[in-house]
């Protein structure tokens, strides 16, 4: 089982070894490789492109569907309500993902672990990078999971140039691949008015909770990235 509160270092061993353990555990002749990441996870996949052992099967990769991923932190967040939570939960739970995502892991933010993640190489690899996004999450903001610039970002003159470095170093690569091709989904969903809609978390767990969402977006657009 995964501890959602580890850093992210730990969690991206922790996975590297399932899958290289489920390879050799069935003896598997692996010709393509796709992923499908949710929130964290997407952030977890993208630094197993990143390890040593995982080099042989890099050019191996197929799509990479991003559910509401935080690809640039959860910076510039609209929720005065829900990042004050995640403050509270790292705080509580001694969080070094939740620490990494609000780039207070150091206080140089270019050494920040995203930050130095955006540098490395990975996506380009994959034939389809695919980013889902919904702009009812409150949890991950709208631009992050599109992996965009926004506003506030721009009028920040402190923060907001390295936030623009780690969208040139994540999407640079991708344009300069031939063989990639990057697509974004926005998605909007018919939620209850509930106290999980108002902060935002049912839109975030929705691409996982919605049967109806799933069937829809496979059937019209997601089965495509995977043939």
């Amino acid at each position: 089982m995964m501890d959602t509160f580890a850093d992210f270092d730990t969690m991206t061993d922790r996975l590297l070894d399932e899958i290289i353990q489920h390879i050799q555990l069935y003896n598997l002749s692996i010709s393509r490789i796709s992923f499908i990441g949710h929130s964290l996870g997407n952030i977890i996949i993208r630094s197993v492109l990143t390890r040593p052992r995982f080099r042989y099967y890099l050019n191996k990769l197929h799509t990479f569907l991003s559910l509401s991923g935080p690809h640039l932190g959860t910076l510039y967040n609209n929720s005065t309500l829900v990042s004050t939570g995640l403050w509270l939960m790292q705080k509580l739970k001694k969080s070094g993902s939740l620490l990494q995502l609000t780039f207070r892991d150091n206080a140089d933010l270019r050494k920040c672990f995203l930050y130095q993640l955006s540098q490395k190489t990975g996506l380009q690899y994959f034939k389809n990078v695919v980013l889902v996004a919904s702009p009812q999450d409150r949890y991950v903001p709208f631009h992050s999971a599109r992996i965009e610039m926004c506003k506030t970002a721009l009028k920040d003159r402190h923060t907001g140039p390295v936030y623009a470095e780690m969208i040139n170093n994540l999407l640079g690569p991708l344009v300069e691949a031939k063989d990639c091709t990057l697509i974004r989904h926005n998605v909007f969903h018919a939620l209850p008015n509930t106290a999980n809609t108002l902060i935002g978390r049912a839109a975030h767990i929705a691409v996982l909770d919605s049967e109806l969402f799933l069937e829809k977006f496979f059937l019209v657009a997601g089965l495509n990235y995977f043939k």
